[in-house]
């Protein structure tokens, strides 16, 4: 018999700095990523495969808001401030993630455009030490 598991979005929170972030876009609202892969390999001549390990421990975390969400304003401010603070990404649907860390900074405020329909905002956040469980 197969198995079925169900998502719900709804079961996905986002909190930075402690603050839970709404007012997400509709579609792909959360994206995380590690920077690099966790190693590298080399062949030699004959054949020969060798493994360096990547220590690099940065990842990118991307919320996408619509530009009616109350964290906008937030998130803006995070980013002029300079602040460097815990973000997490917690999946509480029947698989469970947890992905984030507990250094993290707004690169930058969303790059805004406007038109006759709510647009969405984008904010990357570098985290210094990204971890996805």
């Amino acid at each position: 018999m197969p198995i079925i598991n169900s998502y719900d979005a709804k079961n996905v929170t986002v909190t930075v700095d402690g603050v839970y972030i709404t007012g997400f876009a509709e579609s792909t609202f959360v994206e995380c990523e590690k920077t690099e892969d966790t190693f590298q390999t080399s062949v030699g001549a004959q054949g020969d495969v060798g493994i360096s390990e990547v220590n690099n421990p940065l990842g990118t975390i991307t919320l996408t808001l619509q530009q009616t969400s109350p964290s906008l304003s937030y998130l803006n401010r995070l980013a002029k401030s300079k602040k460097i603070v815990p973000v997490w990404v917690i999946s509480q649907n029947q698989i469970k993630e947890k992905i984030g860390g507990t250094k993290a900074r707004v690169m930058k405020a969303a790059p805004s455009a406007f038109s006759n329909a709510i647009e969405s905002r984008a904010f990357q956040i570098q985290v210094f030490d990204y971890t996805q469980e």
